[in-house]
């Protein structure tokens, strides 16, 4: 049965950005009733301890070579400092099996910068931190016409966001796991977007229906 998400998590990772979409598949507490369960699963480049950029110790459940794509319902790319480096290319090997098997790959700011690094986004609908940034450190990069500026983007089963929208990021995942009824994902949303009180009783509203 296919029902982890894959947390990527490395030294430097910006542990925030991830923080919406796992707390929600981990707890699945707005999922729809007929849902599944979903087990989020911390994936290093092998078991030794990370530290992440919020000061955060985590001891990875598996290595990358351990990932099953045969439990995998997503793969989550967390931002950090260190995705122009040589040390992430096994994480890119598992990616592009994942995407090649369907399973869902979502990633968030310097992640984004990785994956058009090596090829993933010179043919995909995609999004980042900003065009111009992303060609300037990024010279083997060529999807600029697929570029769109917008907060997270999806094309099939690829997610991309700019850094600065976690909550969006979340959103997208969230829509294409399907693990929300309508109702309550827009709900969810206005509510963490707009902090009005009235999502949150339309939020609770929605899981009672």
């Amino acid at each position: 049965m296919r029902n982890t998400v894959y947390l990527y998590v490395f030294d430097t990772m910006a542990d925030w950005e991830a923080s919406y979409v796992i707390a929600e598949l981990n707890s699945g507490r707005y999922f729809k009733k007929e849902s599944i369960k979903f087990s989020v699963k911390t994936v290093g480049l092998n078991k030794e301890p990370i530290i992440t950029m919020g000061g955060v110790g985590i001891i990875p459940d598996f290595s990358v070579e351990e990932c099953s794509i045969e439990a995998a319902i997503a793969l989550v790319l967390p931002g950090g400092d260190t995705w122009l480096e040589a040390l992430h290319a096994p994480i890119f090997e598992k990616t592009k099996e994942f995407l090649q098997a369907g399973v869902l790959v979502a990633a968030i700011c310097g992640a984004t910068i990785g994956l058009a690094n090596t090829g993933f986004l010179d043919e995909r609908y995609h999004t980042s931190n900003d065009l111009t940034y992303l060609q300037t450190v990024c010279p083997n990069y060529t999807g600029g016409s697929f570029y769109r500026q917008e907060p997270a983007v999806i094309d099939a089963n690829l997610i991309t966001a700019s850094g600065i929208a976690p909550l969006e990021f979340a959103y997208q995942v969230l829509k294409s796991l399907a693990v929300f009824s309508p109702q309550t994902l827009e709900s969810w949303y206005s509510l963490y977007a707009t902090r009005e009180a009235k999502y949150f009783y339309a939020l609770m509203s929605s899981i009672q229906a």
